[in-house]
C-alpha cells in the first residue's frame, strides 16, 4: 500500500487537539443546556431541491450517489450532504411540529460539509454548533436579544480570545433603503454584505447594477454602512442622515434593545455595526456576525439572525432566531497560531506500575478501583524497571505513578513532577482537582 495522503479541507486533529475540541464541545453544550436548549441531531443528508431552495448554489453541495444508480432513480432522488444546520432544522420543525412544545429551543453540535476552497480556518468538513428558538405564528422579540448572551457565555468560559459580536437589524437597512427610494432593498442588502470582501468601489457598482441605485443613493447606503458604535449611540447617527421610514424606526428601536440587554449582561460583547447585512434573503430582523479579537482578518466565526419564513409550509409558519458557531473554524485558526495547549497528551491521570507479570491481576484491581471513582487510570504495559515505567508516564504527561506495595506493605503514589510520594489507598486517594483531567489553556497562560 502506498503512503496515504491527506485530503485538503478535511481536518484530522491529533489526540491532544481532539481533547481540546472535546473540552470546548462539553463547555458549549453545558452552556446551551443552562439556557434551556434541548439537544437535537438531524440526518446528514437532505434532498437537493430543499438544500437549494433559499438561493444557495449547487457548487457548495456534496452530492450523495450510489456507485451504481438504482433502477428508476432520477435527479429528483438526488441527496446532498447538508452544508449548514439551519435548513435541516427548519425541515425537522415542519415534520415534527405536532410533537414539539413551543417556543422550541434546540441546539445541535454536528458535522456539516461545504464544497468551498479550503484555506486557513475554512474547511470542507467541519463541526458546527447551532442554537435556535422557534415559535408558532409569532416569536417574541426577547429571543433576538438573548442570542448573543448565550454565545458570549459559551465562549467566554473557554481559554479563547474574546469574541466580539457585530449586530445589525435588517429592518434598519431595508427601511433606510426604502426611505431613499430604492426599489429593490434585498439586492442592496446583498451588495452591502460584500463590502468587506470587495470594497466600497465595487459595492457602488453592484448597487447600481443589481439594485438600480443612483450615485447619490449608493453614497447614502455606504454612509449608513460606515456607522458603528459599542452602545446605543448609533441610533442618533442614523437619524442624523435624515432618512425616514416606519420600518427604519422599528429596526432602530429593536437594535437599541439588543445593545442595551447585551451591555447589561456582558459589557463589550456586542457592537452595533450597520454594514452587517447577512446576504441570505430569509433573514428579517436582528442579524449577527462574531469575530475573535486578534483574528479579525479571517472573518466571522459565528453568524445568524432572525427569520420569519424559513420554517413555513402553506398556512403553517414557525418564525425563529438562531446563531451558528464554527467550532472547527475557531480551533483551526487557534491551532495554526499555536494559541492553545493541553496539559497532557492522554486523559490518563495515574499509571499503575507493574512490579511483575505475576502481579498484573492485582494492578488491574487497583486501576479498576480508581476508575470506579472517576480517575482515568492505566496499567503499565510491561514489568520493566521502575525508572523505565516512570519515563513512559513522563513522555505521555501522566502526572502520577502508583506503586503497589510488597506483601504486607502499603501502596504508594508518586507525583513524578515534584517527586512527592505518599502512602495511598485506591478506595480513598484522589489527585488534586486540577490534575483529574487534562487542562486546556491559552499558550503561555
Amino acid at each position: 500500500m502506498s503512503r496515504p495522503k491527506s485530503i485538503s479541507g478535511f481536518p484530522e486533529w491529533l489526540p491532544p487537539q481532539r481533547m481540546i475540541e472535546q473540552r470546548m464541545i462539553d463547555h458549549i453544550r453545558r452552556t446551551f443546556e443552562l439556557y434551556g436548549f434541548a439537544p437535537l441531531e438531524t440526518r446528514a443528508v437532505e434532498p437537493l431541491d430543499q438544500l437549494l431552495r433559499k438561493g444557495e448554489t449547487s457548487k457548495e453541495v456534496y452530492l450523495l450517489r450510489r456507485l451504481q444508480a438504482a433502477e428508476g432513480e432520477t435527479d429528483e432522488d438526488t441527496l446532498g450532504l447538508h452544508f449548514d444546520l439551519t435548513v435541516p432544522f427548519a425541515r425537522f420543525v415542519l415534520e415534527n411540529a405536532g410533537k414539539l412544545h413551543f417556543p422550541f429551543r434546540r441546539y445541535q453540535i454536528q458535522k456539516v460539509w461545504r464544497g468551498e476552497r479550503p484555506q486557513e480556518g475554512r474547511y470542507r468538513e467541519f463541526l458546527q454548533a447551532d442554537i435556535d428558538v422557534v415559535d408558532r405564528d409569532e416569536l417574541p422579540f426577547q429571543y433576538e436579544a438573548e442570542m448573543p448572551l448565550v454565545l458570549g457565555d459559551a465562549l467566554g468560559g473557554l481559554p479563547l480570545p474574546p469574541v466580539l459580536i457585530h449586530v445589525n437589524n435588517r429592518k434598519v437597512s431595508e427601511g433606510f433603503y426604502r426611505g431613499i427610494g430604492l426599489d429593490d432593498p434585498q439586492a442592496a442588502l446583498r451588495a452591502i454584505d460584500k463590502l468587506a470582501k470587495i470594497g466600497p468601489g465595487k459595492v457602488t457598482e453592484l448597487l447600481a447594477e443589481t439594485a438600480g441605485a443612483s450615485d447619490a443613493q449608493a453614497k447614502a447606503c455606504l454612509r449608513l454602512a460606515e456607522i458603528s458604535s459599542p452602545d446605543a449611540s448609533f441610533a442618533d447617527q442614523i437619524r442624523a442622515l435624515g432618512v425616514t421610514d416606519p420600518l427604519l424606526d422599528e429596526g432602530i428601536d429593536e437594535l437599541v434593545r439588543v445593545m442595551e440587554v447585551a451591555a447589561a449582561h456582558s459589557p463589550g460583547l456586542c457592537v452595533a455595526d450597520m454594514k452587517i447585512a447577512r446576504g441570505l434573503d430569509y433573514y428579517t430582523g436582528t442579524v449577527y456576525e462574531g469575530t475573535l479579537r486578534g483574528f479579525e482578518r479571517f472573518g466571522s466565526v459565528l453568524a445568524g439572525g432572525r427569520y420569519d419564513n424559513l420554517a413555513s409550509a402553506g398556512a403553517d409558519r414557525y418564525p425563529g432566531v438562531g446563531i451558528s458557531l464554527g467550532i472547527t473554524r475557531i480551533l483551526g485558526l487557534l491551532f495554526g497560531a499555536g494559541a492553545l495547549t493541553v496539559s497532557r497528551s492522554v486523559p490518563t491521570a495515574v499509571l499503575v506500575a507493574l512490579p511483575s507479570e505475576e502481579r498484573r491481576a492485582g494492578c488491574d484491581r487497583v486501576a479498576a478501583a480508581l476508575r470506579g471513582r472517576g480517575i482515568a487510570t492505566e496499567v503499565a504495559p510491561t514489568a520493566a524497571k521502575y525508572g523505565k515505567q516512570i519515563r513512559f508516564a513522563e513522555r505521555r504527561g501522566i502526572p502520577f505513578v502508583w506503586f503497589p506495595g510488597a506483601e504486607g506493605e502499603a501502596d504508594t503514589v508518586k507525583d513524578i513532577r515534584s517527586g512527592d510520594q505518599v502512602e495511598a489507598d485506591p478506595a480513598t486517594w484522589s489527585p488534586p482537582a486540577e490534575d483529574l483531567r487534562p487542562a486546556v489553556t491559552a499558550a503561555g497562560g
